[in-house]
């Protein structure tokens, strides 16, 4: 393995240091721009390569000690050795960056990044394996387990609970840790930033009061909290345990529908006046299926919101949006606070004249 000295220009989305290297992109994990360092290429590609860093000779201000022991080992956070401040400021500049390399938008509108009022105990749940009595979390790039007595992202009660199930005799397996009692679905996992999140959409649909569309709803977290400015709200998701919760406490105006999100929402699209309806989609990482894209091109409501947890997948679907609407603001917010993680939403609005296709 070749050793080289680089100086890192920049941190990509996923965490990793971005280097050069004879003209070819060096990527280095635990690095900081403005850094100066020694590595070893341990990976090399046609048009790429990944590295190890093996000596810091000019470190960042920016640096800072982390506060987990595991930090470097487990492969959950990226960004402990960073400041939160300037976590704060590679994400947004990351998100910017994706929406104009892959959602082609020459001037983004972004509005400032969404910070988390904790930067650590901030996850209300995780999720730990049990095997050969270790209990813990996997190694960075390895299946291997790795015994943690304590998650320093978690709330306090989640690592109480820890506390308790590792005191005992624990069986081979995966357990997940909550702070909140419930329906066992899928929910946002900062209860700080959510908040947020939720006031910065009820923004958004400040001025809708007709339809609105809620797909991928989960057990209805957007749904329910904006049903009383709406004559009608529908909730549409494949996981018919969470649909069942959701319909557990439905208002008279509530209805949600288990079954393929896309099918559903055409249906749906079709079947409503679109000058008055509002849709909200939050799918998980892989974004919208082309299928769905198409649906929504086909038949496209007034207001879109589009909460992505992946900025890449979601420049790819603007890009393909801006067809039929104009992306009005895209808001990063830091759910995952010392993780690569972004949340991100695009606020989309049908013109009243038809939009220029984008080049």
């Amino acid at each position: 393995m070749r050793r080289v000295e680089l100086k890192i220009e920049d941190v990509a989305f996923g965490g990793k240091g971005v280097a050069r290297d004879e003209g070819k992109a060096v990527f280095i994990p635990f690095t900081i721009d403005g850094e100066r360092v020694t590595a070893k290429i341990v990976r090399e590609k046609k048009q790429f390569a990944e590295g190890e860093l093996v000596q810091m000779l000019d470190p960042s201000p920016e640096r800072v000690e982390p506060e987990c022991p595991y930090f470097g080992r487990c492969g959950g956070c990226s960004y402990q050795h960073i400041s939160y401040r300037h976590q704060l400021a590679l994400k947004a500049r990351q998100v910017e960056q994706a929406m104009r390399r892959i959602g082609r938008l020459v001037e983004p509108p972004m509005r400032p990044i969404i910070p988390s009022p904790l930067p650590y105990g901030y996850r209300n749940r995780i999720t730990v394996h049990a095997q050969d009595s270790v209990v813990g979390y996997y190694r960075r790039d390895v299946h291997q387990l790795m015994d943690v007595e304590r998650c320093p992202i978690a709330a306090p009660e989640v690592n109480e609970a820890l506390a308790q199930l590792r005191s005992g005799r624990v069986r081979d397996g995966h357990y997940t840790l909550r702070m909140h009692s419930g329906p066992r679905v899928f929910a946002q996992t900062n209860d700080s930033v959510a908040e947020a999140l939720a006031e910065l959409i009820a923004d958004m649909l400040s001025q809708e009061t007709k339809l609105l569309i809620d797909a991928f709803c989960g057990a209805g977290f957007f749904t329910k909290r904006f049903a009383p400015q709406f004559e009608r709200v529908v909730g549409i998701d494949w996981d018919r345990f969470a649909i069942e919760a959701a319909k557990e406490d439905a208002g008279t105006n509530e209805a949600y529908v288990a079954g393929d999100v896309t099918t559903e929402l055409r249906w749906l699209l079709q079947q409503n006046e679109l000058k008055t309806t509002a849709l909200i989609v939050d799918p998980p990482a892989s974004g919208l299926s082309a299928e769905m894209r198409r649906a929504i091109l086909d038949s496209p409501p007034r207001t879109m919101i589009y909460v992505s947890c992946n900025p890449p997948t979601l420049g790819r679907d603007l890009a393909e949006l801006r067809h039929q609407f104009s992306v009005l603001s895209i808001t990063p917010l830091d759910m995952f606070p010392q993780t690569a993680e972004i949340e991100v939403v695009a606020h989309l609005r049908r013109p009243e004249k038809a939009v220029e296709p984008p080049p």
